[in-house]
């Protein structure tokens, strides 16, 4: 009997997952994160020009955690065919979770100096309700990131795969599923701050959170969990996992035909999207200093799937441009321009859907290889001319 072949490590597994550039391409962006960033904003003088002022900290900051829910979408969508419309709601209750956190931490250093956060004071709340008991824990407080999220989108994608829905249903469903949170969340009797939210945070583990160091600190996380979950997806996808999970968005009933139960496949990668995108939204609350319902709104949601169509679906690499393309444009655009803001986010999302199915990445790849075929085509005359000579 021939012993059986032995499993490869799954850090072999991991590292096989990217090529020698793009690992190159990960060590360069870590270290600007981590080295140049801390460096520019802490050690530099605000007047010289290499500076980075908290705005662009704050700014690439958010940013980076609106990339980490497009890759999150961009694993269901561009590899899973899943559209979702409701991935605001489970960023929100990432931020939510870490939110009630951020508000324990206020103490008696708040407006109506209670230990009650400020909010229910107003609102004549007298002791705090039983879904907030251990909020004062940080462990508690990702607990609450990681399980509330994945518990919610467990028993809906359960119900909703084992019942077949897919397609536009499932989007609209999802898009429902977010209106009514959010409507939910507006409630002041639900505990969550009505339409206010949570806001006016003070520390994170005992150290100011408006601090320089402390937005350093929180930029840098955001940059290693955006490289984390490029590693886990682009491992996910290159697996056998990723290979069922993509035959099943192109034909779904030949893999069943075959022994395949695309149930757990389906639900695993949306369980896990919305972790990540949870995660995002408990990075994004402390470096923006506010999380209210409005984050669940309907065009957030829709505004996530603009940037994988614009970056480019199935790509891994393309939803993280989308995401910064749109969200600078955003910037400038609410800031010089704001009444167009929503026409260009429109006429963007007609344009990449009718002129760029597979978005900026996909415009590249094209280029690049249409470049390729003309050198080909210049190099090869000379290269046969190249030959008449030497012979």
């Amino acid at each position: 009997m021939r012993p059986s072949p032995a499993r490869t490590p799954f850090i072999v597994r991991l590292g096989s997952s990217f090529d020698a550039r793009s690992w190159r391409l990960i060590g360069l962006f870590a270290a600007f994160a981590l080295i140049a960033v801390p460096v520019m904003h802490l050690v530099l003088p605000a007047d010289h020009p290499l500076h980075l002022s908290t705005w662009f900290i704050t700014l690439v900051g958010k940013i980076l955690c609106y990339a980490i829910v497009a890759v999150a979408m961009d694993l269901i969508w561009g590899y899973g065919g899943i559209l979702s419309l409701g991935h605001g709601l489970f960023f929100a209750l990432g931020g939510y979770g870490f939110g009630m956190y951020l508000m324990r931490q206020i103490g008696r250093d708040g407006s109506y100096q209670s230990d009650l956060p400020d909010f229910m004071v107003f609102l004549d709340w007298k002791e705090l309700p039983w879904f907030w008991i251990g909020s004062d824990s940080f462990l508690w407080a990702v607990l609450l990131v990681l399980v509330v999220p994945a518990l919610i989108a467990f028993v809906f994608g359960y119900f909703a795969f084992r019942s077949r829905i897919k397609g536009v249903y499932f989007s609209i469903i999802t898009q429902a599923l977010t209106y009514a949170a959010m409507l939910l969340f507006f409630r002041n009797e639900t505990g969550f701050g009505g339409n206010n939210g949570f806001t006016d945070f003070k520390r994170i583990l005992g150290y100011p959170i408006t601090a320089p160091e402390t937005r350093v600190v929180l930029f840098a996380l955001s940059a290693l969990a955006l490289i984390g979950t490029l590693l886990l997806a682009r491992y996910l996808v290159r697996s056998k996992f990723g290979r069922v999970l993509t035959a099943i968005r192109d034909a779904e009933s030949r893999v069943m035909f075959i022994g395949y139960n695309p149930l757990w496949y389906k639900l695993c990668a949306w369980t896990l999207s919305a972790v990540l995108c949870a995660i995002a939204g408990a990075l994004y609350v402390p470096q923006v200093g506010i999380i209210n319902p409005s984050e669940m709104s309907v065009g957030n949601s829709i505004e996530i799937a603009i940037w994988v169509a614009v970056g480019g679906r199935g790509t891994l690499i393309g939803p993280v441009i989308g995401a910064f393309l749109v969200n600078l444009a955003k910037s400038w655009f609410t800031v010089s321009f704001p009444e167009y803001w929503l026409f260009f986010l429109g006429t963007l999302f007609i344009v990449a859907t009718l002129y760029l199915p597979q978005g900026v990445v996909g415009l590249w790849l094209r280029l690049r290889g249409r470049r390729r075929g003309t050198d080909r085509a210049a190099g090869g005359p000379a290269a046969a001319a190249a030959k008449g000579v030497g012979a």
